[in-house]
């Protein structure tokens, strides 16, 4: 088994299929397919289900998966440790940000780290926070910006604020309501996010507490989905996020703090087990000033700062 094998398998999974994969990689998809083979007679195992609609890892080839991304993780590491001890920080800092988050901070944040930290590159993902911190213990993620409900167990964190979640609702005639009451929310079509969801999770053990039935309307993962539904008037959605102005049409569309307050906790967070590396150190410490700035000196509706 040589390390090429484990960076061909784990970006076909990454990839879904033999032909993304090699389109990334670049190598010839049939070349790509024997190498695979070769892995498998080798392991003994089938490593990839494989149909018409691409490849998904068995359950030996989850935990390939898993070994091999944090082996090609720690192989990154080496050289950004030493050239960092050599001289200016330098190298790939892989950081992940929860999708509502992204929505606002990903660009400026790419920003101030091109001004900062001229030498290190971000390669950068969104998603669910759940799933961030999935990457961060597989070793394919360094550091991600989360929404917590309860703190996250296994990892390094350091809470930055508590934000509190509003109803996003299509703009109505007349002037916008100061808040809406938790028990309102049982009287309204709702789109809210798909499991695995941190604010999903909260809000379902909510509505139990409160004996609510929500009427959800529709589903789904992906933050700019929610949007687009609550401005194409299906209903409304649930987000840690007040302010839409930089938002596509923002203007048919407004949010209310739901009351009593209802609040999630964004932390950044890393692995207890791996070490940073210099580089994603200082990009640690960049990312938590940048997001306290964000929110002390900017005003960032419903947030409120944690001391450090």
């Amino acid at each position: 088994m040589q390390l090429r094998h484990l960076r061909y398998f784990v970006k076909i999974v990454e990839a879904g299929s033999f032909s993304r994969a090699a389109a990334l990689i670049p190598v010839a998809q049939p070349a790509l397919s024997q190498q695979i083979a070769a892995l498998e007679d080798e392991l003994g195992v089938v490593l990839l289900h494989r149909s018409a609609r691409g490849v998904r890892p068995t359950a030996a080839g989850a935990a390939l998966y898993t070994e091999a991304a944090s082996i090609l993780s720690q192989m990154e590491r080496i050289p950004q440790i030493v050239r960092s001890l050599g001289g200016e920080m330098q190298g790939v800092v892989r950081i992940g940000m929860s999708s509502t988050l992204a929505s606002f901070l990903a660009g400026t944040l790419m920003e101030a780290c091109k001004a900062t930290l001229p030498k290190i590159s971000l390669r950068f993902s969104s998603g669910a926070s759940g799933q961030l911190g999935d990457r961060i213990r597989d070793s394919t993620l360094d550091l991600a910006l989360v929404f917590e409900d309860e703190p996250f167990t296994g990892f390094m964190r350091q809470p930055l604020f508590r934000q509190r979640l509003f109803v996003v609702s299509p703009r109505k005639a007349g002037r916008r309501p100061s808040g809406v009451r938790f028990e309102q929310l049982a009287d309204m079509p709702l789109i809210l996010p798909a499991h695995p969801n941190i604010t999903r999770t909260m809000l379902d053990r909510l509505f139990a507490k409160a004996g609510i039935v929500p009427q959800i309307v529709a589903e789904t993962e992906v933050f700019s989905g929610m949007l687009s539904a609550v401005q194409a008037g299906i209903g409304n959605t649930i987000l840690p996020l007040g302010d839409f102005s930089g938002v596509p049409g923002y203007g048919t569309i407004w949010a209310v703090l739901i009351e009593p307050p209802v609040h999630l906790t964004a932390s950044v967070i890393a692995s207890n087990e791996v070490p940073l590396t210099p580089p994603a150190e200082a990009v640690r410490a960049l990312l938590s000033e940048f997001v306290r700035r964000q929110v002390e000196e900017k005003g960032l509706a419903g947030a409120e700062p944690i001391a450090s």
